[in-house]
């Protein structure tokens, strides 16, 4: 990967690492627009502040757009959640192999103390 290459996934992982910028983002997946309010529903627990705040950035980043019905992604903000919908797949695999390893080591641990 090229200095370019790392410092581009470095700035998308900084803006998304932003507080609420992801779950913006996702509140938006379904293709439907939100209103600011509706949008501080779906977010749930951000201050207007603080979202006010991520819209701003997300679209200044060319991730959502503001229109007539109210907020909603832009082709460049689809194509990034689709490629993120890939991670969603990825953590339930992720999430079943760590409850595996659990309960491995958790058997594991009580094989071990009962053997003692």
């Amino acid at each position: 990967m090229s200095y370019k290459d790392k410092t581009a996934v470095s700035q998308l992982f900084e803006l998304l690492e932003s507080r609420y910028a992801l779950r913006v983002l996702w509140a938006l997946k379904d293709g439907h627009p939100q209103t600011f309010r509706l949008l501080q529903d779906s977010v749930g627990g951000v201050t207007p502040n603080t979202l006010n705040t991520r819209l701003k950035e997300l679209r200044a980043a060319g991730l959502i757009e503001h229109g007539g019905n109210g907020y909603g992604l832009t082709k460049t903000g689809l194509d990034l959640l689709k490629r993120l919908s890939d991670l969603q797949a990825f953590s339930n695999k992720w999430l079943t192999a760590q409850a595996k390893a659990g309960e491995v080591a958790t058997k594991s641990a009580v094989a071990s103390t009962a053997a003692k």
